[in-house]
């Protein structure tokens, strides 16, 4: 084990990122008031506000009403526009670039189309250009970034600065994303999973003090998930906790998975796999209700969203195979429940906006769990929308961590 102390400079650090932290989730308050809550003295409070008006950061507001003959008391804030953190998400076929204000305000969010597997110099370099162009373009001077945030798709290195598998996003591996971007945008770069930039990003814009820890399932193109515990994001020894959708529900025989196996839980419950299975035992006898669909308009137009209308009306082949994704997934999460005890999961992705698919895998959650385990299950109040700040918050988050100080 090792042991670090702390100099001034990092307990300067520690104390303005803990006021900022605390401005953000409770808004405008006193200086007295934020002494109290970071349970310093009021002459220490004083000294920080100060530094962090000087340089910015904070902002005085509003002088508060006292029925007292006193010094009456100026709210501080935080200056939201006195800096914005850039972002790259990269997922399959597709790159989100953005930017937001410290409150997590979306500046810009533009879609950039990929090919499968695109090759990364290319990709970074087009990428990183027309980041720089949205820059200039909305105005924005290159000395108000604090940084460049990137998520992508699969598994980084344990510092962040590694794509090791982007599973198809991207044709090379084991590959220095962060310092290439270094290198073509001149901004210090940070890097993480795709589906855990998409948790920080729920958790900085809900202020969610209250949640212990929270399971993030995220189904998209496939199944992901993120963990925090006491508030932090938990990753695990080599950076994959919580890889839900590649748990192996199936000994033999399944289907292979992207990622080099075969009967992954997202060979079952994937919204992909979910239509592939739907159109595998597509027939007028099997499914009629999807069959009579698909006659209409065409079996590549077919959804999975299709598949979960046709069970809604009762179609029985559609219904077998949206309830055996539904129990593999839902199996899959009561495991945690028990394993973890989390104090919520949050469900997140275009799946949980159809009332069926939602109500199927909620009363399959709630089988067999017992009373004990008071976990609350709700979708994301932000339901897909944190793909547009997610890695640009990445940036702020770790600006307000280090106390506003680059």
């Amino acid at each position: 084990m090792s042991y670090k102390g702390d100099n001034l400079m990092s307990v300067k650090r520690t104390n303005r990122s803990v006021a900022l932290r605390a401005l953000h989730e409770k808004g405008a308050m006193s200086r007295k008031r934020l002494a109290e809550s970071m349970n310093l003295t009021p002459a220490a409070i004083t000294k920080i506000v100060g530094e962090m008006i000087s340089d910015g950061l904070l902002s005085e507001g509003e002088m508060l009403s006292s029925g007292n003959a006193g010094r009456r008391e100026i709210l501080v804030d935080i200056n939201t526009r006195a800096a914005c953190g850039l972002g790259v998400l990269i997922n399959l076929r597709q790159a989100i670039l953005s930017a937001a204000w410290l409150d997590g305000s979306v500046i810009f969010a533009e879609e950039v189309p990929l090919p499968a597997s695109a090759p990364v110099e290319e990709t970074a370099g087009q990428l990183s250009g027309r980041l720089l162009q949205l820059l200039e373009e909305n105005g924005i001077e290159r000395e108000c970034v604090v940084g460049l945030g990137i998520a992508v798709r699969g598994i980084t290195s344990e510092d962040g600065r590694m794509v090791r598998n982007s599973f198809g996003a991207l044709a090379e591996t084991e590959y220095p994303l962060c310092a290439r971007f270094e290198e073509l945008t001149g901004f210090r770069c940070l890097m993480e999973n795709n589906v855990r930039s998409l948790l920080a990003a729920q958790m900085f814009l809900s202020r969610d003090e209250t949640a212990g820890s929270q399971f993030f399932l995220r189904c998209g193109y496939g199944i992901g998930a993120a963990l925090s515990i006491d508030g932090k994001i938990w990753h695990g020894v080599t950076a994959q906790c919580a890889e839900i959708g590649h748990i192996p529900v199936i000994r033999r025989g399944g289907k292979p998975c992207h990622c080099g196996k075969s009967g992954c839980l997202e060979t079952i419950a994937s919204p992909g796999s979910i239509r592939e299975d739907a159109l595998a035992i597509l027939s007028e006898e099997k499914t009629p209700l999807l069959w009579r669909k698909c006659q209409e308009q065409g079996r590549e137009k077919l959804s999975v969203f299709d598949v979960f209308t046709a069970a809604s009306n009762g179609d029985e082949g559609a219904a077998g195979i949206v309830d055996q994704a539904v129990q593999a997934l839902a199996s899959a999460v009561k495991a945690l429940i028990y394993l973890v005890d989390p104090g919520k999961i949050v469900l997140y992705g275009s799946l949980f906006e159809d009332p069926y698919y939602l109500s199927r895998l909620s009363s399959e959650l709630q089988e067999g769990v017992d009373t004990r385990h008071h976990v609350v299950i709700e979708k994301s109040r932000y339901n897909q929308q944190l793909e547009e700040c997610a890695a640009c918050l990445l940036a702020v988050q770790d600006f307000i961590d280090n106390g506003g100080i680059q």
